[in-house]
């Protein structure tokens, strides 16, 4: 796959550019389906696939307070579209200059006469270009000029819901991490960098835990999970608890993980954690050996859940 970081990399050679536009966060089931009709189009014309996407999110720039954690960083997205099997993907830098760029120059000056595109497969939903006025309709009434032709795809549902990208982030933050696989065809995971923490888990409760840092994703409502890790390409069971630590009364927010069976050191490593289902909320105990005791319930309640999850 061609990746082209930023608009001016794109020479207009790309053959019969068929392009879809979006943020595509998550990559959900509604996106998986537009880029296979991308791919199906462009391989009947002996063209290109093409995804032309932003980096950051744009609302991060024109409203940062408005601005969503995400389902999947930058390196996520750029991987799970090349296995997908698309052919290019660019990646445009979206600045407040870009911002500034008007719908129809957005279609003439980028997608008409920098890449040269030929058909565009596009959200019935999706805007784009300076106040949100680029729609399907502006896509359609400028094609004839531009010498492209668009198709809109209807938003897909399922269990009678509209699929959206927001809609994810919903049942991601109210822990319903269960449900997300319906929609986004997979689990909900995060990747994390192990810091230094407390070292309670290992000095005080004999469950020593791997303290995460995340980039700007979005992690599940506080509460224990059972989850699975993949460390240096084996994957094991954990117990992961995101919150504050009540019974310590700490105030710094936290994200850690007990993996099960793992002798190792994990400081400075990269984890990603897959998340199956929500265990409990978070509580404050009494004293340690309260804890330690829930904390055990936890963990065999975690085995049963996942007693498969490491062979499927």
């Amino acid at each position: 796959m061609k990746i082209f970081d930023g608009i001016e990399k794109v020479k207009k050679n790309l053959p019969y550019p068929v392009l879809t536009i979006g943020n595509f966060d998550g990559m959900h089931l509604g996106h998986q389906a537009i880029f296979r009709m991308l791919k199906e189009r462009a391989k009947k014309k002996n063209g290109t696939s093409v995804v032309f996407t932003f980096v950051p999110h744009p609302l991060s720039v024109i409203a940062p307070e408005r601005a969503p954690k995400l389902l999947t960083t930058y390196k996520d997205k750029i991987t799970l579209i090349k296995n997908f099997g698309i052919d290019a993907i660019i990646c445009a830098n979206f600045t407040k200059n870009f911002s500034n760029i008007s719908a129809e120059d957005f279609v003439r000056k980028i997608l008409c006469k920098g890449i040269g595109v030929k058909e565009i497969f596009i959200g019935a939903n999706y805007l784009f270009g300076k106040g949100r006025k680029g729609s399907p309709e502006l896509l359609k009434s400028m094609s004839k000029e531009c010498g492209f032709t668009v198709k809109v795809v209807d938003e897909i549902t399922i269990n009678d819901k509209n699929l959206s990208s927001s809609k994810i982030r919903t049942l991601v933050s109210k822990g319903k991490v269960h449900e997300v696989s319906a929609f986004l065809g997979r689990r909900y995971s995060v990747e994390g960098i192990v810091v230094e923490g407390a070292k309670r888990g290992k000095s005080l409760l004999n469950t020593p835990t791997a303290n995460l840092l995340t980039a700007n994703e979005l992690l599940p409502k506080d509460g224990v999970y059972a989850v699975t890790v993949d460390i240096d390409g084996k994957t094991y069971c954990g117990a992961t608890n995101i919150g504050y630590n009540p019974t310590f009364g700490d105030k710094k927010f936290s994200f850690e993980t007990h993996v099960l069976d793992f002798k190792g050191k994990l400081l400075g490593k990269t984890l990603k954690v897959t998340f199956h289902k929500r265990i409990r909320d978070e509580m404050k105990f009494s004293g340690i050996e309260e804890l330690k005791t829930q904390l055990k319930e936890d963990i065999e309640q975690i085995r049963a859940v996942l007693k498969d999850s490491i062979n499927n």
